[in-house]
């Protein structure tokens, strides 16, 4: 009997040294429904990838546009503090951070290795928290996008003069040329793209690469898609936290979010990559 009490108090001891002391649990919102292909899981796989790679110290519940603020609002309340974490397309944030329309997107910039190589290799890191230091943000580059298309619209462009009067949604630096050949261009959150496409609120629209834009289903009320685009060939996405709930994780932590976001880069690349030739037949088949 007392080999058997010792044999139960040693297994706890062991179950108890390899559990986590205690776990810590923060929300995340996403300005992307968790549906959309490819971004919209991006930050849950990032958040298992932490909670695995802690042992389980650090639980992030990942949730979508709208759960606690409007998806354009996710920065204001992480800044706040009203929201621990967020996860973004840098460029939504241009307004308040200038440089993010850079960073966000950049008309005939660079290709997804050479914007890879400057952000981790070349300094860029440490440019863009400098942007969001202010704020009371840390930003971590996690979800590097692809060359997107040059949009959906129902009429034919042949020239920069089919742009004059053409209610687009298109966002960044794209979306100030369009507007400077004439176009009306607007934001509109991507759960509403669809929706605006088929009551005729805009006429075009941009979003992504093609494995999300079929995603979001544009293929079946829009007639014209190009493709490559010109305003976007490659985007960074990025996982925001406020920058008392940053301090408040030791750096140990601190680096493997920073680990984390690398290895889903390299995940999404890899599975966006090898998507983009089938969504495009799939495109094609759609008429």
């Amino acid at each position: 009997m007392r080999k058997r009490l010792v044999a139960a108090a040693l297994a706890a001891a062991t179950m108890l040294s390899t559990a986590p002391a205690f776990a810590e649990s923060h929300d995340l919102q996403s300005v992307f429904g968790l549906q959309v292909p490819s971004i919209g899981q991006s930050p849950v796989k990032w958040a298992e990838r932490v909670k695995l790679m802690t042992g389980g110290e650090v639980d992030i519940k990942v949730h979508g546009a709208g759960d606690f603020v409007p998806g354009f609002e996710v920065f204001g309340a992480v800044s706040s503090g009203a929201l621990p974490m967020g996860f973004d397309w840098i460029g939504y944030w241009a307004q308040t951070i200038p440089v993010a329309n850079l960073v966000g997107s950049m008309p005939f910039g660079p290709s997804p290795d050479v914007a890879l190589a400057w952000m981790f290799e070349g300094g860029g890191m440490e440019i863009i928290q400098k942007a969001y230091d202010p704020h009371g943000v840390k930003v971590i580059p996690c979800h590097l996008v692809v060359p997107e298309a040059g949009g959906w619209f129902n009429k034919e462009i042949n020239s920069v003069d089919d742009f004059k009067g053409l209610n687009m949604r298109i966002a960044g630096l794209g979306g100030k040329a369009l507007a400077k050949l004439g176009a009306n261009t607007q934001l509109v959150p991507a759960g509403e793209i669809y929706v605006s496409l088929e009551t005729g609120r805009i006429d075009a629209t941009e979003f992504s690469a093609p494995q999300l834009d079929i995603g979001l289903g544009f293929q079946k009320v829009a007639k014209y898609y190009y493709f490559p685009g010109w305003h976007q060939p490659s985007s960074w996405d990025s996982i925001i936290i406020n920058m008392d709930v940053w301090n408040g994780f030791d750096e140990a932590t601190q680096s493997i979010m920073v680990e984390a976001c690398k290895a889903n880069i390299t995940y999404n690349l890899g599975d966006q990559l090898n998507a983009q030739a089938d969504a495009i037949a799939k495109i094609r088949e759609a008429g």
